[in-house]
């Protein structure tokens, strides 16, 4: 560690994965990551073994600060994830992680601190002008994974930034022709409210994929959505793969109406599962989707849409949020 740097763990904990890296934290802000551990949430009992499996991992110590991005809202007595059943006390993390500061951010409040922070050569064009995202006004942020990230941040024109969390995942899913209309037919009959998380999420693919069976009356397996996605991404099997390009569709929807929202004057698409099918996305007909906003339309294919490639996101921007706060 550089000498006056910070050294912090920091960690980004969703459905399915807790990602936790040390992070140095240097007197100019410059951020750097050691090579991240990926822990599975389903293999531990509660974050608190998590952490001990980590220390275990990295001698039997930890620095006494910490930055956490977590996948729900940030309450502060108590946090309860969307897709886990880990809860956190915030009250309880000196005595418990034995730290002196820490900063609990929402998933997507760090991914946006990141999208704030990346240079520009860290995001890859999908849609609108191809233009580096504005130095002033809003900036949408959104993000498949486990569920559907949304947040924002508002840069000021000079070199500022503010983040906004949000839980616009959770907004009601509108279908925009006769196939959405028969995908979220079948989401009804499990789900009185169908949000957007539904549809547009990893684990959402089955659905899509069955409700495509279904309307061509094909007999399918039940195959789980790793799996699903993968046929689909390896065109190994054609419903998989229409599912996949039904799924781009339905996110470039979705991304379009929050920009329209939120206000904004450009978008980033975050996540693990955007960044894998990067490739289907540019070939796909998200770029339509996202501006089909009739009145709207013009002004929508002027935004541009990026995709943010830095590896690890959501333990950058919570070391971002940190170093805000705290240094």
């Amino acid at each position: 560690m550089a000498a006056g740097a910070t050294q912090i763990v920091t960690v980004d904990i969703g459905g399915t994965h807790a990602r936790f890296a040390l992070a140095d934290i240097a007197a100019d802000g410059t951020i750097t990551l050691d090579e991240p551990e990926t822990l599975n949430t389903d293999d531990h009992a509660s974050f608190q073994t998590a952490w001990e499996d980590f220390a275990q991992r990295k001698g039997g110590s930890l620095p006494d600060a910490v930055a956490m991005a977590v996948a729900g809202p940030v309450k502060p007595d108590l946090i309860r994830f969307t897709n886990n059943p880990w809860i956190i006390r915030p009250p309880l993390i000196a005595g418990k992680l034995g730290c002196a500061r820490h900063t609990i951010v929402n998933d997507f409040a760090a991914v946006a601190h990141a999208a704030a922070r990346a240079p520009n050569e860290q995001f890859l064009h999908l849609a609108g002008p191809d233009v580096d995202l504005p130095a002033s006004g809003t900036i949408s942020v959104v993000g498949p994974g486990t569920g559907l990230g949304v947040a924002h941040f508002w840069r000021d024109g000079e070199g500022g930034y503010r983040v906004q969390a949000t839980e616009g995942g959770h907004g009601d899913f509108a279908p925009l022709d006769s196939i959405e209309d028969a995908i979220l037919a079948r989401l009804r009959k499990s789900h009185t409210r169908v949000s957007d998380e539904r549809v547009v999420s990893g684990p959402a693919i089955v659905d899509i994929y069955h409700t495509l069976a279904a309307l061509e009356k094909r007999a399918v397996g039940e195959l789980d959505d790793r799996t699903i996605w993968t046929l689909g991404m390896e065109g190994k099997d054609s419903l998989a793969a229409a599912a996949v390009d039904r799924f781009c569709l339905a996110l470039g929807s979705v991304a379009g109406d929050i920009a329209l929202i939120q206000g904004a004057s450009g978008v980033v698409i975050a996540g693990g599962l955007g960044y894998r099918i990067r490739e289907t996305l540019l070939a796909s007909g998200f770029a339509d989707r996202f501006a089909a906003k009739g009145r709207f339309s013009g002004m929508m294919a002027n935004l541009p849409v990026k995709l943010i490639v830095h590896p690890q996101p959501g333990l950058y921007g919570a070391a971002a949020a940190f170093a805000r706060e705290h240094l």
